[in-house]
């Protein structure tokens, strides 16, 4: 690797934009399935969905793709988009919505740093849906190093979380 200073530790990605087939479809599912709010729509080719009044976190275009196919699998592209939940319990409610609407898991890992649930959305698209234990939590190797694993998550302690918080006790 080149020898470049790091990048400023705070930068974040702020937000993906994907192409869909079908952009009613895609809202479907990323509002009324995961829960996003729409922010703005640009007629039928565009839109732009987020949590919590932010501008956009994830944008939804047909400009190049209407009606077409996804992409192959085993070609280039988008691996998976990564949404990050603030907690647990908020993970265990996004588990919930999933099963309440039937969308299937494609797998879900304790990664010691993290635990997710990865899905497809309509248009084939990889979703991870995630939270992050604080950094005192994740797993280190003899010298300090980080040691990230990947095991299957228990899906029914995930679950058990979420059916003992009641609305009053969700932020929003």
């Amino acid at each position: 690797m080149i020898n470049t200073p790091s990048i400023h530790p705070e930068v974040r990605i702020g937000h993906v934009h994907l192409k869909v087939a079908d952009l009613e479809r895609a809202l479907a599912f990323y509002c009324d399935v995961i829960g996003f709010q729409l922010t703005q729509r640009y007629g039928r080719d565009a839109a732009f969905i987020s949590a919590g009044g932010y501008h956009h976190h994830i944008g939804l275009n047909t400009w190049e793709s209407r009606g077409s196919a996804p992409p192959p699998r085993g070609s280039t592209g988008l691996f998976h988009l990564a949404v990050l939940y603030p907690t647990r319990a908020e993970l265990a409610d996004a588990l919930l919505r999933l099963k309440r609407t039937s969308v299937p898991l494609d797998g879900a890992s304790d990664h010691g740093v993290s635990e997710a649930l990865y899905l497809r959305d309509p248009d084939e698209n990889g979703v991870e849906l995630y939270w992050d234990r604080s950094r005192e939590q994740w797993p280190r190797t003899a010298d300090g190093g980080l040691e990230m694993i990947t095991r299957p998550l228990d899906l029914d302690n995930l679950l058990a979380q979420a059916k003992t918080r009641s609305p009053q006790n969700r932020s929003s």
